[in-house]
């Protein structure tokens, strides 16, 4: 038996809890390498909490150890807390060793789980050298890349509690995991063609001779040909990778494209395109600094960058994007990604479209047979594998705004990596937990954890797309239950938007129903500029309670009055919020009709300005037919099936359409987009509208319906009554639109004070209880009149249609800007937070954000969540955490 030795005076030895994303990063071999290399006994292990590790030597050794876990950890990791407790020293056996044991399954499952991660620069090296074992190996990973969330069913990360459970390690690959010294030390899909999953290929109406398994790197590789061959040849192939299928064409190939579009029933809309490199990408594309991190980064997005005129290289299909500047351009990110692109450019393929692998309107599809049941009328083969895809995830979108990324879609690569949420001013319970359920469109999930110090984390999920549908729905779903489960939360509250007929928010009531737990019905608006407020909060750059004027432009959000809002400003902090102003309301005939034919809401809004028989609305008329004009007319005057709204994006739809840029949408906000690609060319290169020479006289274009100055100093009157707050504080009842404590009819969303005769803070005028004896407040209307008289002038002197889209812009911004600062001067804030669909405008979110900060006041706009509805279930969970605590401490 060895013998046992003292520990000396000058031993430290300490337990050590690690958490954030430290497993499947490769943290278990990182600390086992830096513990051998200090000389330091003990262990280390996975648990449901994150990595524990016990660790005893020489005291200075100890200490560079402990400082090391943070400072140098692997690059894939982000260590969000070191906790350190000092033990004993203990005798040691002269043959001990740092080790690394079995996982503990125990205890509470708060570690973070690593998202995917794109094939890292070692792994590309080997998969293209002849000489390497895993030559062509399409699943090569290490413990610095792979598959990573998509794979993982429980905690802790170990390959049993992964898809990768079916495939046993062979030999090789099992001395490679159980070496210290190896990059696949403990990485849990570690694989080869020996042991590991197997690409698969079925091509209708049979593959001939081209294996249906990839079981060596010879049918592997022939496979691989075939479908390089057969997008060479103008087929459509649908690929299996991280998160789900792809559908494929020949990016280059117009009748390939246009046949991909005619099977997947999307006729217009953009489709991204993946290239071998940036340097392809800089063929089509202007890439800057920032992009070019993106592209070729661990996470490897779609990034959308400004297109060049006359690209080099082989053209791309025409359809492939249009007309639009924007091309959306992603980098391979699986070494089977590599492996075609490889091949396909050996056919003279130099791009590839890559779009989502599903029906239209249908969640990505993610198994095997199920794929080529549903894509198997799109697709003319399917190039599959064998290890399963436990959790549905698109490609993330990214742009770069003004050398700052932001996100379009948030999912692969960033979900569901959580989001702070600020700290609230009485703390919550440890356990509390928001179920914030999300929008309709866009869809995401969120669910909250608190932390001691009285901020808390958000995991919001991956985008789960539009929940008009059963199909989608059941997405959400499992969404929220892997969730619940992987990260072991169970909901104490819920959140969800007030719109009545959203089928998450009426999922949500039913729960409050039978189970009585809280439920925050929070205005959809107040949510999305909720979202920019908790994240700047968390940034330092103002405080959690503190009130801004947001400006919220987007398509579609039910409002506290019944009406269709989407042209808003407002003054809001996380618990408040008063509509301030909006856009002059006007009706949407046939509702939903009129989102995709914008000449109806076009014609609409001409009549409800009595701009009809102007001359430079003719065009507009004469696109429509007589007895649709005169039936939609109807419509409008009678109020029959045509709500209210002050929408934004329906207001630049129907500017499209009067113009003559697009009358009618194949996708949502289709003519909205299109006035904003001929604003571009009418810029001739200038960076800004600012820069650009316009007509200076549409700053008159946008006044109060009364004088202006008499119309905003009405903000005095942006309060509440003391009745209100009473009911909000004995439990928040339903309205009949389900807003806590309000009447339909009040056009303020549900925000008590707590304090009668202020407004959301000390900083606003105290109102006079005669004005507000119902508790409403009136918001200045923006009068579109003048703007769209002034269009239609131009159109009649001939104008071209580039122009008129800019000078639309121009005077949005203006005008925003122009309301804004009158609301920053009567209430005393500085910071305006810009959200809402509207702003995926990048040239009209520039402008804005530049005329504002001319005027010398701060702008706020979202960077870790999309300024679409994918910020909404964020926005929910920071609403409903304030009013929670505001309602704990006044229990």
């Amino acid at each position: 038996m060895p013998g046992r030795v003292a520990a000396p005076a000058h031993v430290r030895r300490a337990r050590v809890h690690v958490t954030g994303i430290v497993q499947g990063v490769g943290m278990r071999p990182f600390v086992y390498r830096e513990a051998r290399a200090r000389g330091l006994s003990g262990w280390v292990l996975n648990a449901a909490d994150g990595v524990h590790i016990e660790a005893q030597g020489e005291t200075g050794a100890v200490d560079t150890f402990v400082a090391a876990l943070s400072a140098c950890a692997p690059a894939a990791a982000r260590v969000e807390h070191v906790a350190v407790a000092e033990l004993a020293p203990e005798a040691l056996d002269d043959d001990t060793a740092f080790r690394i044991i079995a996982s503990d399954e125990r205890g509470e499952r708060t570690t973070l789980v690593s998202p995917d991660i794109a094939t890292c620069d070692d792994c590309l090296r080997e998969l293209f050298d002849p000489a390497d074992r895993r030559f062509h190996y399409p699943f090569i990973n290490c413990t610095n890349c792979g598959p990573r969330f998509t794979i993982i069913r429980s905690l802790p990360y170990d390959r049993p509690a992964t898809s990768m459970d079916a495939f046993p390690m062979c030999p090789d690959c099992a001395r490679e995991y159980a070496d210290p010294a190896d990059r696949r030390f403990h990485a849990q899909p570690d694989a080869c063609f020996s042991c590991g999953p197997h690409i698969t290929w079925r091509e209708r109406g049979g593959a001939g001779a081209c294996p249906a398994t990839g079981l060596d790197r010879a049918s592997s590789d022939a496979i691989i040909e075939r479908c390089a061959e057969l997008l060479a040849g103008g087929g459509i192939v649908a690929i299996k990778g991280l998160g789900g299928f792809h559908l494929a064409c020949n990016a280059a190939d117009e009748q390939a494209v246009r046949e991909l579009r005619r099977r997947k029933r999307r006729s217009r809309k953009p489709l991204a395109i993946m290239v071998r490199g940036v340097g392809d990408a800089e063929r089509w594309c202007t890439v800057d600094g920032c992009e070019r991190e993106l592209l070729a980064g661990s996470v490897r997005p779609i990034v959308l960058l400004r297109r060049r005129v006359g690209g080099g290289g082989a053209p791309l299909a025409s359809s492939v994007a249009y007309d639009l500047p924007d091309l959306g351009v992603m980098l391979p990110y699986t070494p089977l990604q590599h492996l075609l692109m490889a091949a396909c450019a050996e056919c003279g393929v130099q791009a590839l479209v890559m779009t989502s692998g599903n029906i239209s309107e249908e969640p990505i599809e993610i198994d095997d047979e199920v794929a080529w049941e549903h894509l198997g009328v799109i697709a003319d083969a399917l190039l599959g594998n064998d290890r399963a895809i436990l959790s549905r995830f698109d490609d993330s979108v990214v742009r770069v705004v003004d050398g700052v990324p932001m996100p379009v879609r948030r999912a692969r690569g960033y979900a569901p990596l959580p989001l702070p949420l600020p700290r609230t001013n009485t703390s919550l319970s440890p356990d509390a937990c928001v179920l914030a359920c999300g929008p309709e469109q866009k869809a995401t999930v969120a669910l909250t954890r608190e932390n001691p110090d009285g901020t808390a984390q958000c995991f919001v999920s991956q985008h789960i797309g539009d929940i008009e549908n059963a199909t989608t729905f059941d997405a959400w779903h499992d969404a929220r239950t892997r969730l619940e489960t992987l990260f072991d939360l169970q909901s104490t509250a819920r959140a969800c938007d007030m719109h009545p007929g959203y089928l998450s928010s009426q999922w949500a009531r039913a729960r409050a129903d039978e189970d009585g737990r809280p439920l925050v019905e929070a205005q959809h608006h107040h949510a999305h500029i909720a979202s920019v407020l908790a994240e700047a909060a968390c940034r330092g750059i103002v405080e959690p309670d503190a009130p801004v004027v947001g400006i919220a432009f987007d398509g579609t959000g039910a409002g506290t009055d019944g009406t269709v809002w989407g042209g808003e400003v407002l003054i809001v902090d996380l618990r408040h919020c008063v509509r301030a102003a909006r856009l002059a309301p006007w009706r949407l005939p046939g509702g939903a009709a009129s989102v995709r034919d914008a000449r109806r809401c076009a014609l609409a809004l001409l009549a409800t300005y009595g701009l009809l028989g102007h001359p430079g609305a003719r065009r507009l008329l004469e696109s429509l037919a007589e007895q649709e004009r005169s039936i939609t007319l109807a419509m409008v005057e009678r109020g029959i099936n045509s709500p209210l709204t002050s929408s934004m994006g329906r207001f630049l739809d129907a500017c499209a359409a009067i113009v003559g840029i697009r009358g009618q949408a194949t996708y949502e906000g289709e003519p909205a987009i299109e006035l904003e690609a001929a604003a571009w060319r009418a810029l001739d290169g200038s960076a800004t509208v600012a820069e650009a020479n316009v007509d200076e006289n549409v700053d008159y274009a946008f006044r109060a319906p009364v004088d202006g100055t008499a119309a905003v100093s009405g903000i005095s009157h942006l309060a509440w009554s003391p009745a209100q707050d009473a009911a909000f504080e004995q439990g928040g009842t339903r309205n009949r639109h389900g807003a806590a404590g309000f009447e339909t009819g009040s056009s303020r969303t549900d925000c008590p004070t707590g304090s009668a005769g202020k407004c959301i803070s000390d900083i606003f005028i105290q109102f006079a209880h005669e004005d507000l004896a119902d508790g409403a407040c009136a918001p200045v209307d923006i009068d579109l009149t003048p703007l769209l008289a002034h269009l239609l002038d131009s159109i009649e002197q001939g104008a071209d249609a580039p122009d008129l889209a800019l000078l639309v812009h121009q005077a949005v911004a203006r005008m925003a800007t122009d309301v804004a600062e009158r609301i920053c001067e009567q209430t005393g804030i500085r910071t305006v937070a810009l959200s809402g669909g509207v702003f995926m405008n990048r040239l009209l979110l520039s402008t804005l954000r530049d005329l504002l900060k001319s005027r010398r006041i701060t702008v706020l706009v979202p960077h870790a969540v999309p300024v679409n509805d994918g910020c909404i279930a964020y926005g929910q969970a920071a609403i409903a955490r304030a009013r929670l605590a505001a309602q704990q401490a006044r229990a």
